[in-house]
């Protein structure tokens, strides 16, 4: 494949980006100043490694639609044959189940059906696993190479990666999954004497060439053999996109620090620090990818949790993991968990302490429930256990230890008694009366079919399917302690009402015990937006899981918050060992956005951050006099750029802030105005969204207006400062300023150093 032509070419650069693209133009600078190499009149013909690689990727994309031809007649033909194997057999089996031996005979019949349909299912299984990874591959078929020199092999391997891997017929690779041991060569972002780990054994190799692809579909575009990180053209041109409604994974572009923590050894919990615009979510989502890959055999998507901000953010990150042939983890934001465990929509806890919760977790101890404690097991109007059964089984269990073990207990006896109690109701006259009286609709719904009791045999089984489909909710309430009212134990306990969901939470996990013990893997990110008191009730409830915390001091834009030391310490007191990294390049950002946002850290920080964009727009600063000018800058800024890719957000610090702006907005715009992004809804595909700066958090945009950079809006003080670095930190390419009156003195610097332009006018105010 020309790999020593390659390899000295590559000497001769010195290991920088080499780019070979067929009639393009030379690649523009990287962030450093220096520019990789390219032949710009250079035709395929011209460059044998070219056409070496367009022959591999027509090959590849032949070999591809070839095994999912072969796929689809093979799950076409496995389909039908278990349908005819099926109809077949329900014809010979016979059907005597009047005598002992006849039935025997019939069960094993039966049993060699099901074991041969198992058996296809099986194979129609992994043929349809094997044919969604094909497809996946068929729009894009690997985005890298790596060529490998193993010790005592005469000739080095080529390995292509991509976003899933295919065999062949004979389990040799075609491309190899992004996620494999062998990948981690590509991702280290260096050539020479590397190792690996894989099936516990460490490889030593010699990485002769990485090489980075730009395809589309069976088009080789440019390949580039390259070895820096800062100077990765393919990540150079992905920043360059537009910005969507949705995040894109970015799987070809990961950097040696992001890989770091994708590919991070297993620990109790895992906290990334990172600025704003290192791909902090981006990260964790190739991470669980990464997980699910790993350890497919024993992990699958329902035992992984996301915690995300809002419902903004989920519809906005909803399509990466797709992307790369896995399902959505479960997905909840805060509020949604707390009412799924039942605090309903108290207040939130935000301002919670750990030291409240400890006080929580003395005065629950030793807790035993009093009458005026419980509430009877109920199924709509239906009573099935009183408050003084209850009690029984509690005064039963005297002699056990106080705590959730006796509140499992008697969980379990009401569980016992719930079963007796419909079995009870099943007999009974009155509850054959109902189903009699059941209108035709609901019997088929429940039944499948209109029926009618022959005998009293026939009319008890009906009613226990009746009861079984209308006392649901009684077994749920019975297993999730729902006959317990925490809020009369706490006012009992703590003297006061009006838990929060926080308290509600930590207070009925100490008195009944319950906790997820299914999650294995829990991810939270902007984890600097959680109090204290949150997140130890979090690490709590999900009692067995790992956790991904990810955030960045600098964007906690709510007082009350814990600070990064605060959740380390919850996390040691919860898991004990808690493993940290560091992202502190900026990927998001033009250098002179990054180079505002960064004037707002502390100044420890600020000389850590860079930025690998290609230089870009100075960011605008104006002062207007009035809303009214205000409002009319701001159209004229969004009718500016109505025509250009991507989007653009206007970004206010309050709700009611977005919602004045927004109905100034459509007076002045009409149709035009940008949409007016809320809890409830996602981003606009194109144009403009206007939204407060909670929602726009952890998103990002080409352009970025912001529209109250006042004084008054934001002072001198720490919140403030961390609030506008969020702000700031939104856009890619552009930032406009905008301030009703005095500009916010956290900009005076920039302001005097002349990082930002103004229009002339004093930028102070009028």
């Amino acid at each position: 494949m020309g790999t020593d032509e390659t390899q000295g070419a590559d000497e001769r650069e010195g290991g920088r980006a080499q780019a070979q693209v067929p009639g393009g133009d030379a690649p523009a600078a990287s962030a450093d100043g220096a520019r990789a190499t390219s032949t710009t009149d250079v035709r395929p013909t011209d460059d044998p490694v070219f056409a070496q690689e367009q022959r591999h990727l027509t090959e590849t994309c032949g070999r591809l639609r070839g095994l999912a031809d072969d796929l689809e007649r093979r799950l076409r033909e496995n389909l039908a044959e278990i349908e005819a194997f099926k109809g077949g057999m329900s014809d010979e089996l016979a059907t005597n189940l009047d005598d002992s031996a006849g039935s025997m005979e019939t069960y094993a019949e039966y049993a060699v059906m099901n074991n041969v349909v198992d058996s296809f299912n099986l194979t129609i299984d992994a043929d349809a696993e094997s044919l969604r990874r094909v497809r996946l591959l068929l729009g894009k078929p690997y985005f890298a190479k790596v060529t490998l020199q193993f010790p005592g092999r005469p000739r080095p391997r080529d390995v292509y990666l991509g976003a899933a891997g295919v065999a062949d017929e004979r389990h040799r690779p075609i491309v190899v999954d992004w996620r494999s041991p062998v990948a981690e060569t590509y991702y280290s972002q260096q050539t020479g004497p590397m190792t690996y780990e894989a099936n516990g054994r460490t490889v030593a190799v010699d990485l002769k060439v990485r090489r980075q692809f730009d395809i589309t579909g069976e088009r080789l575009n440019a390949y580039f053999d390259t070895t820096v990180a800062i100077q990765d053209p393919l990540l150079l041109a992905s920043l360059s996109e537009r910005r969507s409604s949705r995040m894109q994974a970015i799987t070809a572009t990961i950097q040696r620090e992001q890989n770091e923590v994708i590919r991070h050894e297993d620990a109790p919990t895992l906290l990334v620090r990172g600025v704003a615009g290192s791909g902090k979510t981006s990260v964790m989502l190739q991470r669980i990818a990464y997980l699910l890959y790993r350890d497919r055999a024993s992990l699958n998507a329902d035992r992984v949790c996301l915690i995300t901000p809002n419902k903004v953010f989920e519809r906005y990150i909803w399509d990466v993991l797709p992307q790369l042939g896995e399902r959505n983890p479960r997905t909840v934001t805060w509020p949604e968990l707390a009412r799924r465990l039942g605090a309903g929509d108290r207040g939130l806890g935000e301002g919670v302490t750990r030291e409240a919760l400890r006080e929580i977790d003395e005065r629950a101890a030793g807790f035993v429930p009093e009458l005026s404690d419980l509430t009877e097991v109920h199924a709509g109007e239906r009573s099935l256990i009183s408050i003084e059964q209850i009690m029984k089984v509690v005064e039963r269990f005297a002699r056990v230890a106080t705590g959730p073990r006796l509140m499992t207990l008697v969980q379990d006896e009401l569980r016992d008694r719930l079963d007796r109690r419909i079995e009870q109701l099943a007999h009974a006259e009155s509850v054959h009366d109902e189903v009699d009286a059941l209108d035709a609709d609901t019997q088929d719904r429940l039944f499948g079919m209109v029926v009618h009791a022959e005998d009293e045999e026939q009319a008890t089984d009906l009613a226990r399917q009746y009861l079984a489909a209308t006392c649901g909710p009684a077994y749920e309430q019975v297993d999730d302690f729902g006959w317990l009212r925490v809020d009369r134990i706490g006012m009992r306990l703590l003297g006061r009402e009006g838990l929060s969901a926080t308290e509600w939470l930590c207070l009925k996990m100490d008195v009944t015990g319950k906790v997820d013990a299914d999650a294995r893997f829990v991810m939270i990110d902007e984890v600097q937006d959680y109090a204290a008191g949150q997140l130890m009730v979090l690490a709590r409830y999900f009692s067995r899981a790992h956790f991904l915390l990810l955030g960045d001091p600098n964007q906690a834009i709510r007082s009350g918050t814990a600070s990064f030391d605060e959740i380390r310490e919850v996390f040691r007191e919860a898991r004990g060992q808690v493993d940290e990294c560091a992202l502190m390049t900026s990927y998001r950002s033009s250098p002179e956005i990054t180079d505002l946002f960064a004037r707002l850290l502390p100044p420890a920080e600020r000389i850590q951050v860079s930025s690998v964009q290609r230089p870009g727009e100075a960011v605008e600063v104006r002062c207007l006099a009035t809303g009214d000018e205000l409002v009319d800058e701001v159209a004229r800024r969004l009718r500016a750029v109505a025509g250009e890719p991507g989007l653009t957000a206007v970004v206010v610090g309050s709700r009611k802030r977005a919602s004045w702006l927004g109905r100034r907005l459509v007076q002045v715009m009409g149709d035009d105005a940008p949409v007016l992004v809320e809890k409830a809804n996602g981003l606009p595909d194109a144009g403009g969204a206007l939204l407060d700066l909670a929602l726009a958090k952890g998103l990002e945009f080409d352009r970025v207006i912001i529209a109250d950079a006042q004084a008054d809006e934001y002072g001198a003080d720490d919140l403030s400062r961390r609030r506008l670095y969020t702000a700031i930190s939104r856009a890619t390419k552009r930032v406009t300023i905008l301030a009703q009156g005095p500009l916010t003195p956290l900009l005076a610097e920039a302001v005097a150093d002349g990082v930002v332009t103004t229009d002339g006018r004093e930028p102070q105010g009028e």
